[in-house]
């Protein structure tokens, strides 16, 4: 299907080659390893590969093909499975959100806006899967419910200082900021979090992002699309201790090597993925959030990490 442009194109040039409950959803696995996308489609945890064998749930998916005898020299959306933690924040999500519109959505763009040849399938695997370490990057989507298994501890830790990186998003609040960074710490105990300045270079390699970090915060397309009424972009999430936060700052943060390249890259108090899967269903939304913050932001993440 045809996408409608994003009005940022003459960046192109610059390019080298190279409310929650009502609208979050809280999907977990049957015991058979069957698990519903948003749009009720059944997906089995055990067998399946690819996005794009899984149906659009939103407003359909764009399709290309890249140049025959090429199709592995690739960049590949490679969604990680992953359990669910029942003892952390209710309202944190499973491995499914946004699935399989998001990665479908934001490869189509990479290949669109850059000179990225990327997979029009995209893959989805586990950690123990050993595929992983074909793929230079990897993403987790609402990591607030995040649990490793112990095997997977020792394999993410090999991927990540081997030269992989990881990219958590769509997670909100200190409870679900909490869970993530204790799971982190169990892969990465010796290193630590710093939050990105907005004069990082990551911000400014392909789109220059010259705003405000808040200025990039994509909530959920309804909070999105209500936001043009009461400007509120953020999102609203219980804590530990039975109270509510509204989660107004939006950090962007990195675990960094030894040679000071990212292994690990959090985008907290915001959800690109809903940016990326949703952007056909309402104007405002798609040019408020998808075409200003969530594809800008997830391209130059990408960008920068797979050219430092």
């Amino acid at each position: 299907m045809t996408k409608p442009p994003i009005q940022l194109l003459a960046l192109i040039a610059m390019l080298p080659a190279v409310s929650c409950a009502a609208q979050r959803w809280r999907i977990r696995p049957s015991s058979d390893g069957i698990i519903y996308t948003e749009g009720g489609v059944p997906v089995n945890e055990d067998t399946v590969k690819t996005a794009r064998e899984i149906a659009s749930h939103s407003t359909g998916t764009p399709t290309w093909t890249n140049e025959a005898g090429f199709e592995k020299d690739v960049f590949t959306f490679v969604r990680i499975i992953r359990d669910w933690s029942p003892y952390d924040s209710p309202s944190a999500g499973s491995w499914i959100t946004d699935f399989p519109d998001s990665d479908l959505n934001l490869s189509f763009r990479l290949q669109q806006l850059t000179s990225l040849k990327v997979d029009p399938d995209g893959r989805v695997i586990r950690l123990t899967d050993p595929d992983l370490f074909n793929y230079p990057w990897i993403y987790m989507v609402e990591p607030g419910s995040l649990l490793l298994r112990d095997e997977e501890v020792s394999i993410l830790r090999k991927y990540l200082l081997n030269g992989g990186v990881l990219m958590a998003d769509d997670f909100w609040g200190d409870w679900q900021w909490e869970s993530f960074y204790r799971e982190i710490q169990r892969v990465l105990p010796e290193r630590e979090f710093v939050e990105l300045p907005i004069d990082h270079p990551l911000f400014h390699c392909v789109f220059d992002l010259r705003v405000p970090k808040n200025k990039l915060q994509t909530p959920n397309v309804r909070q999105g699309s209500d936001s043009r009424y009461d400007g509120v972009t953020w999102e609203r999430h219980p804590r530990r201790d039975g109270s509510w936060e509204d989660c107004t700052e939006m950090h962007v943060r990195a675990i960094f090597d030894d040679k000071g390249r990212i292994m690990v890259i959090a985008t907290h108090n915001t959800d690109n993925g809903d940016g990326w899967e949703r952007e056909g269903e309402e104007d405002y939304f798609f040019h408020e959030f998808s075409e200003k913050r969530a594809y800008p932001l997830g391209i130059n993440i990408i960008f920068y990490l797979m050219t430092h």
